[in-house]
């Protein structure tokens, strides 16, 4: 290990005149001799100089000492760089990347060779600008992000409205709005200040104006088309993230060379994310780049193509130090012919292996879940810091039609992403479908193993309205969310199919009641054909940041989940506290706090309500500054009523004040121009169903 050198803030110029702020780590050359080495680039905006700190404390120093530069940039219009952000993943945002990695490549201390890596953010912009093909650009790291901005990102799941579209916009909303430094920017920080908040707008209304996959959100969705991706990739996520499924598409669709790696973690880098084991993720980053950045072949593209945490069984809890499991390998993904265990529910209460014929239920399945099912779904996207897990489903599960197998006589190990096919008719054009898989345990207890959600009132593939009359039988295909766990001999697989997923999904004005004519679940199995060891995973260990000082520990989770018999009513409160910090070698004191409340009034779930409240503060004895944002969201005569509110001190002066009130048109069903294949006629749901299987 080398020691590193870091410079606080160099400028980086663009080709409009712009600067950004950038945060460079070097290692020290053995002779102190002038030397070039290839360079790694992370370009997010959240804040190199205090927000992201302690982040970086140990990432970037500890990567540098294998050898590398590493290069921390402030976007456009964050932290301390000139001009203004407008939204997240623009054609300006790849352009300045390609820019900045034009320049780090004409270093004198850069050897022509550029990496990118990120987390959340970073890790779709790693995906993006590769796609843009920059020159310099060698090898991308994408950890916990996406190549599908409607599919899987905090905004949509299924064409279902999700709670974070609100929480996360109301957190970006917050920090977009902060202003620069005076020690690095100087006297005009005031004017970059109030030029920020002149045009800052709430990010979670401009992404509810478009609650179909547009073309708003295919850019930027590298899915759209993967050959533009020719660099070498490692895709990163864990099984309690919310961005999971992107490794396994990434490794499905990319033409070139590209890993895999998932383990048990929540919304973070490997080497400090929860649940555990952790990982040396420094260890993992400097091989990958050792191998594409430096031409040190030390066996890397012999091991699996995906390694993977398979968890194993154990009661549910909303928050975990450890996951029972361990380390797999897969030589190839997808496997060439991975097996799968076809199930059906084709008899109440019972899923059993396909017939050769379909049946359709007679009677159908009835579900009526009030408004509040769902409160045991924990976050859709958990950080692992606190309480954000999903919970024993038992609560939800008698809200939904449950459909449960025997005892399993083997072991059953799932690795992949599970299909299903369900046959259903609505008593209403619009309604949110949620579909659990869940091990029941010989003690009763039900362990959420992977779900899915669908918006009725969308097609299959979210961009167009679905053709259906409320009563008439319709089909809803749908993939759950990937997953590898070990379903034990002895325990039960549960398929549960319910009407709302509160507070997870936003949910509508009137759930619907469905009935369940029929559904085919098809899972995939663990290939032990393709299987191989997986390479050493050893511990991290990261050191303290020793400048720093915790006033506030960070917290982030459900903290009290309250029903009100008096009222009818249920109530889920949340805490996203990145606490509060003394950071001594900036001299500052950083604050980022923020709660939510999410209500939903039982019989009348048309007024149900969220609201966030969020604060980022920074201190020293010369500067005073603080953000202040509320947002709200409501339905109102069909539409969502959605309003805002953002304030700004400085000094303790109001510096700023704006306010927005909005409504917001929610998609519907459209009528079918004519009876389809499959109407409430039961035996011609099974022609249908019977044609299909053929």
């Amino acid at each position: 290990m080398r020691q590193v050198l870091t410079e606080e803030t160099v400028w980086i110029p663009l080709s409009d005149g712009c600067r950004l702020a950038a945060r460079i780590w070097r290692p020290v050359a053995p002779s102190n001799a002038p030397e070039a080495l290839p360079a790694i680039l992370e370009f997010i905006p959240y804040r190199r100089r205090d927000r992201h700190r302690g982040d970086d404390a140990f990432t970037h120093p500890g990567l540098s000492a294998l050898g590398y530069v590493c290069v921390r940039v402030d976007m456009r219009g964050s932290g301390d760089s000139d001009g203004l952000m407008y939204d997240e993943y623009t054609a300006p945002e790849w352009r300045d990347a390609c820019e900045v990695i034009a320049w780090i490549a004409a270093q004198d201390w850069c050897d022509g060779g550029v990496g990118m890596m990120g987390l959340s953010w970073g890790g779709f912009n790693a995906l993006q600008v590769a796609a843009c093909r920059p020159p310099a650009l060698k090898a991308v790291v994408s950890t916990c992000a996406s190549d599908d901005r409607y599919r899987d990102d905090m905004h949509y799941m299924g064409g279902c409205l999700l709670g974070d579209n609100l929480q996360y916009g109301s957190t970006l909303f917050t920090w977009l709005a902060t202003p620069p430094d005076p020690l690095i920017v100087g006297e005009k920080w005031r004017e970059m200040w109030r030029e920020r908040l002149e045009v800052t707008e709430p990010p979670a209304l401009r992404w509810m104006q478009h609650p179909m996959r547009d073309d708003y959100w295919r850019s930027g969705s590298v899915c759209e088309d993967y050959s533009r991706i020719e660099v070498p990739v490692l895709a990163v996520s864990g099984w309690a993230d919310g961005y999971t499924n992107a490794v396994m598409r990434l490794l499905s669709g990319l033409p070139g060379p590209r890993k895999g790696l998932i383990g048990p973690w929540g919304h973070a880098y490997p080497h400090v994310a929860s649940p555990g084991p952790s990982m040396d993720f420094i260890a993992c980053l400097g091989r990958w780049f050792d191998h594409w950045l430096k031409g040190a072949d030390r066996g890397l593209m012999d091991e699996p193509m995906l390694s993977f945490w398979l968890q194993e069984s154990e009661p549910p809890q909303a928050a975990y130090k450890q996951r029972r499991g361990g380390w797999l390998g897969q030589r190839i993904w997808p496997p060439a012919s991975a097996p799968r265990l076809e199930l059906e529910a084709r008899v109440a209460g019972i899923l059993a292996p396909t017939a050769a014929a379909a049946v359709p239920l007679v009677p159908p399945v009835i579900v009526s879940g009030p408004a509040d099912a769902g409160i045991g779904s924990g976050e859709w996207c958990p950080y692992g810091w606190g309480p954000d897990m999903p919970v024993d489903q038992r609560e939800d599960d008698a809200c939904a039609a449950c459909f449960d197998t025997p005892e399993l006589e083997r072991d059953v190990v799932l690795l992949g992403g599970a299909e299903i096919e369900i046959h259903l008719a609505s008593s209403l054009p619009e309604g949110v479908l949620s579909v659990r898989l869940n091990e029941i345990a010989r003690d009763g207890s039900s362990r959420r193993i992977t779900y899915g959600l669908a918006n009725l009132a969308l097609s299959d593939d979210y961009a167009t309205p679905r053709q259906m009359q409320p009563g008439k039988v319709f089909t809803v295909r749908l993939r759950l969310n990937d997953a590898a766990y070990r379903i034990p001999a002895g325990h039960c697989l549960r398929l549960a199919i319910g009407n709302a997923c509160w507070p997870l999904a936003t949910g509508v004005p009137t759930p619907p009641e469905l009935q369940i004519h029929g559904a085919q679940l098809s899972l995939p199995l663990l290939d032990e054909t393709n299987a191989m060891p997986a390479p050493e995973m050893r511990p991290a260990v990261v050191p303290a940041y020793p400048q720093s000082r915790e006033i506030i520990a960070p917290e982030r989770g459900r903290i009290a989940i309250a029903h009100h018999p008096g009222r009818a009513e249920t109530t889920v409160d949340v805490v996203r506290n990145l606490g509060a910090v003394e950071l001594g070698d900036v001299d500052l004191t950083l604050r980022a706090l923020g709660t939510e409340r999410y209500t939903m009034p039982r019989n009348r779930p048309e007024t149900a309500h969220s609201e966030t409240v969020r604060l980022a503060a920074m201190r020293r004895e010369s500067w005073n500054v603080r953000v202040e944002t509320r947002t709200s969201l409501a339905f109102e005569g069909g539409n969502y009523r959605f309003t805002a509110v953002i304030e700004a001190f400085d000094d303790e002066a109001p510096f700023f004040r704006r306010e927005w009130d909005a409504a917001v048109p929610r998609p519907m069903a459209t009528p079918c121009a004519a009876k389809r294949p499959g109407g409430n006629d039961p035996d011609d749901l099974h022609k249908n169903m019977t044609n299909r299987k053929a």
